[in-house]
């Protein structure tokens, strides 16, 4: 079959938008689709032109999607179940929200895919039946929504191909190569959808195979795209010295749980020492807020004295680091966000992104906000970081977002003395750039106004 696969690119001015990279999935099914002899091409919007004749004349299009895609991608799958082309889709939004997606698309892949895609596309070879494939949505005869029950979780990795960024199209622009070397995650923070998708039980890739790729793959610089690389401390202590030992320790980044390096007062001087001299020149934290009462709403398991240490740490070790931040939680003031920009301040955080907490489809937050009619909008486009679409419950809508927007403003400030030069020079823009997107300045207004007209949900009334 001629088979086309499809990451659409987020829309608007985003923290994303300096970045060339693809998300794994589609090079991974890719891999898996040109193995069982189909022709495969897959185009990531982001790096460049997509060749849209051939999507239109493929056999079958998948197509991968985000909340913040979402809306783009049923535009797209729509146009092409339009022209008579099968249209296959998946990623995390629509294992939540199969039925929305089902208005637009033929099937949807639940979850993890490559054994429901692999059975589907055998299925339209004349092979097996549709009820039968495992993770797999989609409209009966009757004009039904048909969901068939949810896979076994796949119990390792080693059984399947790796990414190949050589079927992606315009892939000699990502920077830097990209590799995965584990699937899910152990923690089970509040507001993230990587455990409903991938689960709580990590499975991964054994480091002598991820060694075997990077000799192939000859990468001048490579970003792990892991949620969190040091989910096992023994694992990640034997890649590192395998990476050094093999020769092939070459600058990466990668993104850590800050407790991983520092926790309840104790430094892991170990693994700094084999961060560094593998070649890591920069970690991204998910760090959240020095809020402790937010920390324990997101159920974060980490304390503020976890983050103070182990920033410190890396910093000690020549490490550069990006702390990631979330406003907007219950237990969050005005007060509580410009104390978390005054940390970053007064801490070595050589770059920082102050994102508007997003509610995902499929999290434990977005059904709690949602029952409580605090969801203002679906309008999954603006579910980015950089807009509000709920009701805070200590201040306003248009409050949340202006304190964002001088959250980094204050920390990108032009006086500040250069550190991370090119992250500060994107954030810089970010900051100064977001909101005169003339979409974003029609947003802003539109906020302001529906701040001011709109009565609180019933349940943030006081009696």
């Amino acid at each position: 079959m001629r088979i086309t696969l499809l990451e659409p690119a987020p829309p608007g001015f985003h923290v994303y938008s300096f970045i060339k990279q693809v998300r794994l999935g589609l090079p991974l099914l890719g891999a898996m689709l040109r193995s069982a002899g189909h022709d495969v091409r897959v185009y990531v919007e982001g790096l460049g032109r997509v060749d849209w004749d051939r999507v239109a004349c493929s056999d079958l299009v998948g197509i991968s999607t985000t909340t913040s895609t979402a809306m783009k991608a049923y535009r797209y799958a729509g146009a092409l179940r339009a022209k008579g082309v099968p249209v296959v889709m998946g990623g995390p939004h629509v294992t939540f929200l199969a039925e929305e997606a089902l208005e637009f698309a033929d099937y949807v892949v639940r979850g993890e895919g490559e054994v429901p895609l692999m059975q589907l596309v055998a299925h339209l070879e004349g092979e097996g039946r549709l009820e039968d494939i495992q993770g797999i949505s989609y409209v009966d005869e009757a004009g039904e929504a048909r969901h068939n029950p949810a896979p076994a979780e796949r119990p390792q990795l080693d059984d399947i191909p790796l990414p190949d960024l050589r079927l992606v199209e315009h892939h000699e622009r990502i920077s830097p190569t990209p590799f995965l070397t584990s699937r899910g995650c152990p923690f089970d923070c509040d507001f993230c959808s990587v455990i409903e998708m991938f689960g709580r039980r990590v499975r991964s890739i054994a480091p002598e195979r991820i060694i075997q790729a990077m000799k192939e793959a000859q990468p001048t610089g490579i970003f792990f795209y892991d949620d969190n690389f040091i989910f096992n401390k023994k694992r990640a202590k034997r890649l590192l010295a395998l990476m050094m030992r093999e020769g092939v320790n070459v600058p990466f980044s990668a993104q850590i749980r800050v407790d991983s390096i520092h926790r309840n007062g104790r430094t892991d001087h170990e693994m700094l020492h084999l961060l560094r001299e593998a070649g890591c020149y920069l970690v991204y934290l998910g760090l959240e807020s020095v809020n402790p009462e937010t920390l324990r709403d997101f159920n974060k398991q980490q304390t503020v004295e976890d983050i103070a240490g182990g920033l410190q740490a890396l910093a000690d070790y020549g490490i550069k680091t990006h702390g990631m931040f979330v406003f907007g939680s219950d237990s969050d003031t005005l007060e509580t966000i410009e104390e978390t920009v005054d940390f970053t301040l007064e801490h070595p955080v050589g770059s920082a992104q102050f994102l508007l907490l997003t509610p995902l489809p499929g999290t434990r937050q977005f059904a709690r906000l949602e029952r409580e009619g605090r969801l203002f909008t679906r309008n999954w486009s603006l579910y980015d970081g950089h807009h509000v679409v709920f009701w805070p419950k200590h201040m306003s809508p248009e409050e949340l977002q202006a304190a964002t927007l001088e959250a980094h403003r204050r920390f990108y400030s032009p006086s500040r003395i250069p550190h991370n030069l090119k992250h500060r020079l994107e954030g810089f823009l970010i900051s100064r750039g977001w909101e005169r997107v003339p979409q974003n300045m029609a947003y802003l207004k539109e906020l302001r106004v529906f701040t001011r007209d709109t009565p609180l949900p019933p349940s943030m009334r006081t009696v």
